[in-house]
């Protein structure tokens, strides 16, 4: 790989803020826990389910930032602003409806699907109030998430990042105000989180207003609910596979369980890198494709690509020489520690093809190749969930899970670095 390119500087300022954007997620998540976790465990278990509830919703309908984002590029680098602005407001009309389904659904079901959560007794009345309360912002999160991707199509991820910085800050400062001045507990918590989502959602719509605003046309949302619907069971094959794994190591033990939270948790950490470069690969590729630059496209992505891989290979180097610390800085239990180092080795080997695999999945999303992505998971998730079957079954622990999840990379890598390959992907110009 050479040492410059003229993508290198392009690549660097769209993946930093977006980097910035993404670890913003997990922090107000910690920030919500700490903040929660000191009002006692009852109220930690009750926030723990219903939180898991919404990251979930929130993450398979993450198709309105990329697949937003994926199109508005593209029409931005035809040079069709308007259009593109225009695209940008039907994708938050679609995200205020999702929104309001959500919410509709999160206030009539909290209750059975807290249960379905293995939620009981004072943990079930605590996370389906704050379930309940927290659904209101469904329709802010979501209009959030459209109006993100519309400024990142355009190149703008440094206002997102202050949107969202902003959003974070006010929301702890709430959060503390609510939970500890007024009293409020566990609602508090909600409360805070809900107005903050106000503030970032009409900060959005500013934005959005001022690039030009556009009543709903249905016809028009089509191809966004087409490429969401694809996106949407990609993130729900791979969402779903972890779930699976996880709930078999339950069954395996606390030990295995433990030992896997402490590996996946950074794995999911130190995608978080390599997803920014996938960011900058959507933004990129879609400009390009749509200004009839192939060859550029390309170029850029393959140049990105062997950065990610870098990036990956560099993580694994410092997992492997590091083997023998991490583990002890989650846990002081033996057990645990001994299993996490069983399967270290692999999760630190995997670091450099997961690199890649990200990279490719946001090139393809950026080309607007959804359809194939959505094929390439569930063929992934096919072969991961025979292993994780035959893991429990057999007897092969945790390295059977870690295995499984090789598997999973190993097919993603081979099914979209075959289409990167090929030609299909690199289609030109943008739709009327």
């Amino acid at each position: 790989m050479k040492l410059r390119s003229k993508y290198d500087r392009e690549i660097l300022l769209l993946a930093l803020p977006a980097l910035g954007a993404l670890a913003a997620e997990p922090l107000y998540v910690l920030v919500d826990t700490a903040i929660v976790g000191h009002l006692g465990t009852t109220q930690l278990a009750s926030l723990a389910i219903a939180a898991t509830v919404l990251s979930t919703a929130f993450t398979i309908f993450n198709f309105l930032t990329y697949g937003t984002t994926a199109q508005v590029a593209r029409l931005h680098g035809a040079g069709r602003d308007e259009d593109a602005a225009r695209l940008g407001s039907q994708a938050l009309w679609l995200a205020l409806g999702i929104g309001l389904v959500l919410l509709a659904l999160l206030q009539l079901g909290a209750p059975a699907i807290v249960t379905l959560m293995g939620g009981e007794g004072e943990v079930k009345d605590g996370a389906v109030l704050y379930l309940r309360i927290s659904a209101l912002g469904a329709p802010l999160f979501m209009l959030a998430s459209a109006a993100q991707g519309f400024l990142r199509g355009t190149g703008d991820l440094k206002t997102p990042l202050l949107i969202l910085l902003a959003a974070h800050t006010v929301n702890a400062v709430l959060e503390v105000v609510f939970v500890y001045g007024f009293g409020w507990g566990l609602a508090g918590s909600a409360w805070g989180t809900v107005i903050a989502q106000l503030g970032m959602a009409g900060a959005f719509f500013m934005v959005q207003y001022r690039a030009g605003l556009e009543r709903p046309h249905p016809e028009k949302m089509r191809p966004l609910m087409r490429i969401g619907s694809e996106i949407a069971v990609r993130t729900t094959a791979l969402t779903g596979s972890f779930l699976v794994g996880s709930a078999v190591l339950a069954r395996i033990g606390a030990t295995s369980l433990g030992a896997h939270q402490i590996a996946f948790q950074l794995w999911v950490f130190l995608a978080l890198v390599l997803d920014a470069i996938a960011i900058a690969g959507q933004v990129m590729v879609g400009r390009m494709l749509g200004a009839s630059d192939a060859a550029g496209a390309r170029a850029a992505a393959t140049r990105m690509i062997g950065w990610s891989v870098i990036v990956g290979a560099a993580f694994g180097l410092i997992l492997l020489a590091l083997g023998d610390l991490v583990p002890d800085l989650f846990t002081s239990d033996p057990e645990v520690i001994d299993k996490a180092r069983e399967i270290w080795w692999i999760f630190a080997l995997t670091m450099p093809f997961n690199g890649a695999v990200f990279a490719l999945d946001g090139i393809l999303i950026g080309a607007g190749d959804t359809r194939f992505l959505m094929w390439g998971m569930l063929a992934a998730a096919a072969v991961y969930l025979p292993i994780v079957v035959l893991t429990y079954r057999n007897g092969w622990g945790i390295e059977g899970i870690w295995w499984g999840l090789a598997a999973l990379i190993a097919v993603r890598l081979v099914t979209c670095g075959g289409r990167f390959l090929g030609s299909q992907w690199a289609l030109t110009g943008a739709r009327a």
